[in-house]
């Protein structure tokens, strides 16, 4: 695919300039066009002429899917076309990468597809779950209020993904401070007490050479540390991606007592709220429950709910299931038991999204208050450490004195 360099007149009036890939002239042109431009000038771009992108932005949030769809909701609601209500929040949006994709939506939907069908064509920014529930709003009818669901379990998550990344960022900025500190007492304070010592003749206690040794190691191999832990620190992450390794810290999140609670919460609270809001908009429970467990983060529940899937298959009720795979609360199985016989499946679901997103909140805050004693205590004892090597030799250079 060619890139193509264009030079074009806004519906505003005014110039711009930009680039965009098609696999020949004739469709990059048809694009601009279909995006209201008027071209001046197209010309392809190679390796030397192509615009270099300072843009970083990158997938779209759960806030800016839930502002999307409370905007797409209102104004088509007000009686404005999908591909005039498309290109104005195209326009107001500030994600580059959503930008692009509502323009190409747009331009699905002037050329006869449905809108369903043109967020498909863009999995890395419009989620399947959105995909979904816009096909049953268009079946329906109530393509307004579809997207309304959406942006309440967009807002949702985006409140449960705030409070997750809360708890987790205190202890991360703690960390790294602390790594710092300790660096700079290393490599710059120790060092220069250490010749004042040597200077005196002072005797140096064990745990002081062990500092110093540490101190000149880092001096010495800084050149060899850094590369080492940064490539340590890649290798996790690209280690983290793969099957093995994501079976490995979803296993170890599950393991950790008080990292479990917060994660299993989570799930039960994603799983419900997803469900429930899929359910509601009419789409069929094996393609819902399928749907969910694509959303899920940790591969176990992702697992435990695509074997749901085969299960619900064979005339299994989803309560049972979700019991047998050993990873969610009692009460979730318990409450959509009882939603099954009642037949109010969908209540149920919505029930236990708001009690385990209240859970979550409440899990977050046991976490962030259990954790601060713990960093204060660990990093006392790392200061204490290095002041008790720094202090050493002067307490036993004043006690030589006191003897003579």
């Amino acid at each position: 695919m060619a890139v193509w360099g264009y030079v074009a007149i806004d519906k505003g009036g005014k110039e711009i300039k930009g680039s965009k890939d098609a696999d020949n002239k004739d469709l990059a042109l048809r694009d601009l066009k279909n995006q209201g431009l008027i071209v001046l000038e197209l010309t392809e771009q190679n390796a030397l002429t192509r615009d270099i992108s300072l843009d970083f932005g990158g997938k779209p949030t759960p806030r800016d899917m839930a502002v999307f769809c409370r905007q797409f909701a209102s104004i088509t609601r007000a009686g404005v076309t999908i591909i005039e209500t498309l290109n104005m929040l195209a326009d107001s949006t500030e994600n580059k990468k959503m930008q692009k994709a509502l323009y190409a939506v747009r331009a699905d939907v002037e050329k006869g597809e449905s809108f369903a069908d043109s967020l498909s064509g863009h999995p890395a920014v419009f989620p399947e779950l959105l995909v979904q529930m816009a096909r049953a709003g268009e079946a329906s009818g109530s393509l307004d209020t579809a997207m309304e669901r959406m942006a309440v379990q967009f807002e949702k998550s985006a409140k449960t993904q705030a409070m997750v990344k809360k708890a987790m960022i205190y202890p991360i900025v703690v960390a790294l401070v602390a790594v710092a500190v300790v660096i700079v007492m290393l490599v710059f304070v120790i060092p220069r007490y250490m010749d004042m010592f040597e200077q005196l003749g002072t005797e140096l206690p064990g745990i002081t050479l062990a500092v110093v040794a540490l101190s000149n190691f880092i001096q010495n191999n800084w050149y060899i540390i850094i590369p080492v832990v940064a490539g340590i620190v890649f290798a996790l992450k690209a280690y983290a991606k793969t099957y093995s390794g994501r079976h490995l810290f979803g296993k170890l999140q599950l393991k950790i007592p008080a990292v479990k609670n917060l994660v299993v919460k989570s799930a039960s609270a994603q799983m419900a709220r997803t469900l429930s809001t899929l359910l509601t908009a009419g789409v069929p429970l094996i393609e819902a429950v399928d749907i969910v467990a694509d959303t899920m983060t940790n591969i176990w529940f992702k697992e435990a709910l695509k074997e749901a899937v085969e299960q619900i298959m064979i005339g299994v009720p989803l309560s049972q299931p979700v019991r047998t795979c050993g990873l969610f609360p009692p009460m979730v199985y318990h409450m959509m038991r009882i939603g099954e016989e009642a037949g109010s499946t969908e209540d149920m679901l919505n029930k236990l999204a708001d009690y385990y997103e209240e859970e979550v909140e409440m899990a977050v805050q046991s976490l962030m208050a259990a954790m601060e004693p713990m960093i204060i205590i660990v990093l006392a004892g790392v200061v204490g450490f290095l002041i008790g090597a720094v202090m050493a030799p002067m307490v036993t250079m004043y006690s030589a004195l006191d003897n003579l």
